[in-house]
């Protein structure tokens, strides 16, 4: 049995977590808020870009001129899987679910006889994938070499367009985590280049009044200049999300790891007085008995 020394010790320190773990939920409460914000602000214009990106690439006929961004390279050999996760841990399940699902689609895919690639952006996707995949991560980012989600973005997409232009592989999916609430974020896979694969054909057309719209340059011009920054955009909207969603399960963790120490603390207290009681007890028996015998 643990003794009364050892007991008040180990009540000082799960309340000294318990104040840890409540000033990381409350840190993680007020970031929720602004990345939530972020992720919902920055939803608008991914989807009007890729209604602008469908509308334009149902008017190309694939062709020579068509840019391989759009139509690929007419073969899946070789796949790149992009897979965002956080830098830091102490978020629950978050990072978990993503390498998860990125260890499942590598499996499928291998056993397709297809060639995988990995580029991991967060430090702890990395981590998880390193052990068992570690010759097929070709860049590993973390989220702390940017100044800000934008310019990660850019640089993740333009080394992305490298590789693709030199032929590194055929095609690219990205493995992210949907922010859904605070409570619950998922992970998913989907195609991020080619990008005909990549646009909903069934995402509704922008309404266009009746006019008719002809293109200066043509549709393959223009297609060429935006499907860059269409990648740019898809890759942000996801790091945007991830974010809220990192925030959001780190916020619930956080709760869940301050109410868990408050009932051991309730434990420990009842053990202590217990034990307390129990030594008085021995002790009072103790004396009468020597007074008994004298």
């Amino acid at each position: 049995m643990a003794s009364l020394k050892d007991l008040r010790n180990r009540i000082s320190s799960v309340k000294s977590t318990q104040k840890i773990t409540k000033a990381m939920q409350m840190v993680a409460a007020a970031k929720l808020r602004r990345a939530q914000d972020s992720a919902q602000a920055a939803r608008p214009y991914a989807q009007k870009m890729a209604q602008v990106m469908a509308n334009l690439a149902n008017g190309v006929v694939a062709g020579p001129e068509t840019p391989r961004l759009l139509t690929g390279t007419g073969k899946s050999d070789t796949v790149l899987l992009l897979v965002l996760s956080a830098d830091r841990g102490l978020c629950g399940g978050f990072n978990t679910n993503i390498a998860r699902l990125a260890r499942e689609r590598v499996a499928t895919l291998v056993g397709e006889g297809k060639d995988v690639k990995i580029i991991t952006v967060g430090k702890k996707g990395f981590d998880a994938l390193k052990r068992l995949h570690r010759d097929r991560i070709v860049s590993a980012v973390e989220l702390k070499d940017a100044a800000s989600p934008a310019a990660l973005a850019a640089r993740v997409g333009d080394e992305v367009r490298k590789l693709f232009e030199t032929g590194g592989f055929d095609v690219c999916e990205l493995i992210s985590s949907e922010f859904v609430s605070v409570i619950s974020q998922k992970p998913k896979a989907r195609t991020l280049i080619p990008a005909r694969e990549a646009i909903d054909p069934d995402a509704p057309a922008p309404d266009l009044k009746g006019a008719i719209y002809e293109y200066e340059p043509d549709e393959e011009a223009i297609l060429a200049a935006l499907l860059p920054r269409y990648v740019d955009t898809v890759i942000l909207s996801a790091l945007l999300e991830n974010a809220a969603g990192e925030m959001g399960a780190r916020m619930a963790a956080m709760d869940n790891a301050t109410r868990n120490a408050g009932e051991l603390i309730n434990k420990l207290n009842l053990q202590y007085n217990r034990t307390r009681q129990a030594k008085i007890t021995t002790e009072l028996t103790e004396i009468i008995s020597g007074a008994e015998a004298v």
